[in-house]
């Protein structure tokens, strides 16, 4: 088994989820293609802590790369034996997958709230507030409530959609770092490739 190429395929995986979660955090900032919602402050504060961009974005490059680069990292290895540099390559990648768990928890902690939340939306009577805020969410499961949003329009919808991402993306990014803690643990065991062969050479 190579953990080497496992943690190379989760690297890339993880710089196309970074990439779409950012993508959607921007998105949240322009409900129905518009900026003058974020220019007069009428956004859920919820988009405002960037955990799409941060948390689920520049935070989850980092371990990606380094995911990317353990096959080129040998660690200089150790006593003449270069597998066992690469065994100190693959533990040292726990430590960015540990910050990749950070980053996605960022993500999907902030998503949730934001979920349940609501957006901040202009009601029937002219006040911008949080309408759902006193439904704990269960607004989710009723749609014929998110007419009490006037303005902007379909706020919720677009709310509810890219949070709902955001939630989804930041949960995969969020496995995906746990299982490079554990194929970097026993990367660190065996090396990059569990085989009789390398098992020998170290």
């Amino acid at each position: 088994m190579c953990y080497g190429k496992c943690a190379r395929c989760i690297g890339y995986s993880l710089v196309g989820l970074a990439v779409l979660c950012i993508v959607a955090n921007i998105l949240l900032y322009f409900p129905n293609g518009e900026t003058r919602y974020a220019s007069e402050n009428h956004l859920s504060y919820f988009v405002w802590f960037f955990s799409g961009i941060i948390g689920g974005g520049l935070l989850m490059l980092l371990p990606a790369f380094v995911f990317i680069g353990l096959e080129q990292d040998d660690c200089c290895g150790c006593c003449g034996h270069e597998n066992c540099g690469k065994r100190c390559a693959m533990l040292s990648s726990v430590l960015a997958a540990l910050i990749g768990i950070a980053g996605s928890g960022y993500c999907v902690i902030v998503a949730a709230l934001g979920l349940a939340e609501g957006p901040r939306c202009m009601d029937y009577f002219g006040q911008w507030n949080y309408t759902f805020a006193s439904t704990k969410g269960q607004y989710l499961l009723d749609t014929s409530t998110w007419s009490q949003c006037i303005e902007p329009k379909h706020i919720v919808e677009w709310n509810v959609s890219l949070f709902s991402i955001l939630l989804a993306l930041g949960g995969i990014e969020f496995l995906l770092c746990l299982i490079q803690v554990i194929n970097g643990v026993l990367g660190g065991i065996c090396g990059y490739c569990c085989s009789r062969q390398q098992q020998y050479d170290c």
